[in-house]
């Protein structure tokens, strides 16, 4: 009984500084937020099979759409061509390269183990959108014509999901190997920029329903993260090079 008793004085900070002892903090938030990220991915896929985001999305359609005329986004017509602009950093061409290019950058410096992470969190992550897409078989809207060609069905949003699941994937792993928290913060805040870009203008377009975009953000953060955490595990066993950390300045190194 008195064991039952201390369990039950126990205070979500006790339980959380005990956790810690075993799982590194950074660890334990991670984890949160990739169950976050699938009940929130979970959520809106029931929600959206059973019809019950159909009356919100619509008004978020709409409500970027000239009333008189809904054939016609808001703004002038620059903002619709920058719309496009965006969009097209979330196509397959524009993230491959991207890939590409970070790979042949950290083979340069050296960082030859977290190149071939970084392939294979976004090489495997891209397989993930026509999977789910065809499990759904959502339609897409039809309210408005569409601003960009599509082929495929609506939920989850593929470009939203691949412009997260790359650019986020590519800035946790690259900021792992950048020193200075400046950098790092750098890198992570235009991953974040890029993938909020990308998702609002496919909303914009017409070509996804809102939901469908959130959906595409859940996934490719929690995949984010999950290699991330992954990166974490790996380092502490030696398999990729040690995550850098800022110089110690003058002062500290007297």
């Amino acid at each position: 009984m008195a064991d039952i008793r201390h369990i039950r004085r126990l205070r979500p900070r006790h339980v959380v500084g005990w956790t810690s002892r075993f799982v590194e903090t950074p660890t334990l938030i991670g984890a949160f937020c990739i169950a976050a990220a699938a009940g929130l991915f979970i959520l809106l896929a029931e929600e959206v099979m059973e019809g019950e985001t159909l009356a919100l999305d619509t008004r978020l359609l709409l409500s970027l759409r000239n009333p008189a005329d809904p054939s016609d986004p808001l703004g002038p017509g620059w903002i619709e061509e920058m719309m496009r602009d965006f969009t097209a950093l979330g196509g397959t061409v524009v993230l491959t390269l991207l890939v590409l290019f970070v790979a042949g950058f950290l083979w340069i410096d050296g960082k030859r183990r977290s190149l071939f992470l970084v392939l294979a969190a976004t090489m495997s992550g891209r397989i993930l959108s026509p999977l789910l897409k065809y499990g759904f078989d959502r339609p897409r809207p039809d309210l408005v014509p569409h601003g960009s060609i599509v082929y495929s069905t609506s939920f989850p949003s593929g470009h939203s999901m691949a412009a997260a699941i790359t650019f986020l994937t590519l800035g946790a792993l690259l900021a792992r190997v950048q020193k200075g928290r400046t950098m790092k913060v750098y890198i992570l805040s235009v991953a974040a920029l890029l993938t909020f870009c990308v998702g609002i203008s496919r909303v914009y377009l017409g070509v996804h329903w809102p939901s469908d975009v959130i959906a595409g953000w859940s996934v490719g953060i929690a995949w984010a993260l999950g290699w991330w955490l992954l990166a974490r595990w790996l380092e502490n066993r030696g398999v990729v090079e040690p995550e850098e950390s800022a110089a110690p300045s003058a002062e500290t190194a007297k």
